[in-house]
């Protein structure tokens, strides 16, 4: 019986030998998501709508891999090299680290990651300036807030995270400093993304503690907070991909993770990819906050005006940010 690793090798090979399509391009492209499933109604869910817009604009095909746990990260960079993948498109921070090692080993093999910087001559490192977007999002929930307490909900703990969250708290104080902002993270592993147990019950929590708006950037599990704000009617910000709910979602953080994999794969196509560090914010349309026409009445006029005031003057850098990343802290 062959082991997991070899069955997953197997598996790419068997995917791209059995596609007719891919064919007609000398390179086959592959999108290796992040753990918690292609369905996660986060960044997995974009990449997945990203490879797709490229397949019905180039009548291609894109090779995906669906990990189970960390581990299947290194092993299936390496399948996807191996047999011949380009460009290998990588979503999420975690994996990072099996990719320092896989591009090395695979010199020719051309790799992009999303929200991770790997420094080699063959990856192209795609970060977001989530600080701003968040900062939107944090306004509108102090704007919001009835009791003075508003809540933030994030995954995995990790300096990404508290990028996500340091926005946040900036742009509460920005439009209202007598607002506190009482903050979780899910968890400390990829699990925390995919943990709706643990959602339910830290949004009860902060509930309980007066919290009436809270912002989760939590994958899966933040589907479990908007759902625990609903029933308790509370108000709720998503992040990416939650859904609509005119009584519920005030607004959302957007982050075209689609447009980093759809230009990844035709900048190569075209012969334009290139290696290095690219980051994206309000400016480059990258982020922003979505305002939609189904929860128009959680948005006044007044408040709408506010926020995208900052959101011009974040542009113009007249209102200067702080990236977590920065200091590691939320102070500058």
């Amino acid at each position: 019986m062959k082991s997991r690793h070899g069955l997953l090798a197997a598996g790419l090979l068997a995917l791209a030998c059995a596609n007719p399509a891919a064919a007609q391009f000398a390179n086959k492209p592959a999108l290796i998501y992040s753990t918690g499933g292609k369905a996660d109604k986060s960044l997995n869910e974009a990449a997945a709508k990203g490879a797709q817009r490229f397949m019905r604009a180039m009548n291609a095909q894109v090779t995906d891999f669906e990990p189970a746990n960390e581990a299947d990260f290194e092993v299936g960079q390496r399948a996807a090299a191996q047999n011949g993948f380009d460009p290998i498109v990588l979503v999420g921070f975690a994996q990072a680290a099996a990719l320092a090692k896989v591009a090395k080993e695979f010199p020719n093999a051309r790799f992009t990651i999303i929200d991770a910087k790997v420094d080699l001559s063959n990856v192209r490192s795609v970060l977001f300036k989530e600080q701003e977007s968040t900062f939107l999002v944090g306004m509108a929930a102090a704007l919001s807030s009835k009791s003075g307490k508003v809540g933030f909900i994030g995954g995995m703990d990790s300096p990404l995270m508290r990028r996500y969250q340091c926005g946040y708290e900036q742009g509460v104080r920005y439009a209202n400093p007598k607002v506190e902002v009482i903050a979780d993270m899910a968890g400390t592993t990829p699990a925390a993304w995919n943990d709706p147990a643990a959602g339910t019950r830290l949004a009860l929590a902060q509930f309980g503690r007066g919290v009436d708006v809270v912002y989760t950037a939590a994958g899966t599990t933040g589907v479990s907070v908007i759902q625990a704000a609903k029933e308790k009617g509370k108000l709720a910000i998503g992040s990416t991909n939650k859904g609509a709910d005119a009584d519920t979602i005030i607004t959302s953080t957007s982050k075209r993770v689609d447009n980093a994999v759809f230009q990844s794969f035709v900048s190569v196509l075209q012969g334009k990819w290139k290696a290095g560090e690219f980051m994206i914010g309000l400016a480059e349309a990258a982020i922003d906050w979505t305002p939609e026409d189904y929860n128009k009445k959680l948005i006044s006029p007044e408040m709408k005006a506010k926020v995208d005031a900052a959101k011009a003057d974040i542009i113009a850098d007249k209102i200067k940010v702080h990236d977590y990343l920065a200091t590691n802290s939320c102070k500058g």
